[in-house]
């Protein structure tokens, strides 16, 4: 990445960043919007991995199949909070508080991006951070899709890991 392109980048973040809640809502697609009734308790950057591997997909031919995120979810300072982890899709404050959740929704966030993502949450493991949690919010995705390379029967089995970053904004409700 060359020094314009880490300006340009730097740049966009800070322009996102300093958006208000009110016109990050505007902003994001209606199936992914959390219902009325619920505050945003904490956001966070997700920067990690997701794996894939090579395998037979229902359907019989060979694909990337998702197998799992890793990331670190860090505050606005960029200190580490908590975890993401799966499968299941596990959400873990550093405080030891866990969630996992059911995916309500996805919207497309451009090519080389996994989708934005609303997943309702069950109730929280462990007093903490993540207790009360309703919802959770997958924006601002920047890569994480599967590897644009082979995968056939001659790499069955081959892992990819691919970088990506989110935004998860962990709602409560009123």
């Amino acid at each position: 990445m060359t020094i314009q392109h880490m300006t340009r980048a730097t740049l966009a973040a800070t322009l996102i960043a300093s958006f208000s809640h009110v016109a990050l809502a505007d902003m994001t697609p209606a199936e992914v919007q959390v219902p009325d009734g619920n505050t945003v308790a904490l956001e966070t950057v997700g920067v990690g991995a997701i794996t894939y591997m090579c395998e037979a997909k229902e359907d019989g031919t060979m694909g990337w199949v998702f197998k799992g995120p890793h990331a670190a979810l860090n505050d606005s300072e960029g200190t580490q909070v908590g975890s993401y982890y799966g499968p299941p899709a596990t959400w873990e404050a550093l405080d030891g508080s866990k969630i996992t959740g059911t995916q309500l929704a996805v919207a497309p966030n451009g090519d080389g991006n996994i989708p934005l993502q609303l997943v309702e949450a069950n109730p929280a493991e462990g007093e903490g951070a993540m207790s009360g949690v309703s919802y959770i919010q997958r924006l601002n995705t920047q890569g994480g899709v599967a590897p644009d390379v082979a995968c056939d029967e001659g790499h069955e089995g081959a892992t990819a890991v691919v970088t990506y970053q989110a935004d998860y904004i962990f709602w409560t409700a009123n």
